[in-house]
């Protein structure tokens, strides 16, 4: 009997640290590592960034995901790696798909307006970078983001609205919210969707998002 398991990497979304995926389980025969947010340093690239991100997978032909900001990292990610798979949730794989209101902010830089020395206090960062106008779950999903490190805030913030991908990676997979405010779903092409799944749902839906990763795995 095989005892090997598989290694499945996750890159948490903007700000957010290892407790968003408190929800997510799988069985024994897969082994969870979540990486933590670098500090980027001065006028470092995105290129540059997941290049040192991509170090810390240490096993060949691993599954590598990333939520939200995370998506994108990880795709950047990808192209220092082989992975067996790359999965992106409540996230984006090309420019196209971002919102209006980020293309604009790309445009204008409206982005730099943004107090973001004051991230757990400031609900325009969380409404910006997560979404939900519950206050709900604001509070809920504002209880997970303890990056707070004004440096990482200001690159991460920067590198997601001007964030250039034209063209899709091959093969890799996108599972979605129909309910997302952040990236809406009239934006996404090509995405597995979770009904009523909302931009935080890798939170509030840990267990159906486990049991479709698991389908992705074994496919």
């Amino acid at each position: 009997m095989n005892s090997e398991k598989t290694h499945v990497y996750f890159v948490p979304g903007m700000a957010a640290g290892s407790e968003i995926f408190r929800n997510i389980k799988f069985p024994e025969n897969y082994k969870i590592h979540i990486l933590e947010w670098l500090i980027p340093e001065k006028d470092e690239n995105l290129e540059a960034y997941a290049k040192r991100m991509a170090i810390e997978v240490k096993e060949k032909d691993a599954i590598l995901i990333g939520v939200s900001f995370g998506g994108v990292v990880v795709q950047e990610m990808n192209h220092f790696l082989k992975l067996r798979k790359l999965i992106i949730i409540s996230s984006v794989k090309t420019r196209n798909e971002l919102p209006r209101r980020m293309k604009l902010a790309s445009l204008t830089k409206a982005y730099k307006l943004i107090p973001t020395s004051l991230v757990l206090s400031a609900e325009d960062l969380t409404k910006f970078s997560v979404g939900p106008k519950s206050k709900k779950r604001l509070a809920m999903y504002q209880e997970y983001l303890h990056v707070r490190n004004k440096q990482y805030l200001d690159w991460a913030l920067e590198k997601m609205v001007t964030w250039n991908q034209k063209e899709k990676i091959e093969n890799i997979i996108h599972i979605h919210g129909e309910k997302d405010m952040v990236f809406p779903i009239k934006y996404i092409d090509e995405c597995k969707v979770i009904k009523g799944g909302t931009h935080i749902m890798i939170l509030n839906k840990g267990k159906e998002i486990s049991k479709k990763l698991v389908e992705i795995f074994e496919e």
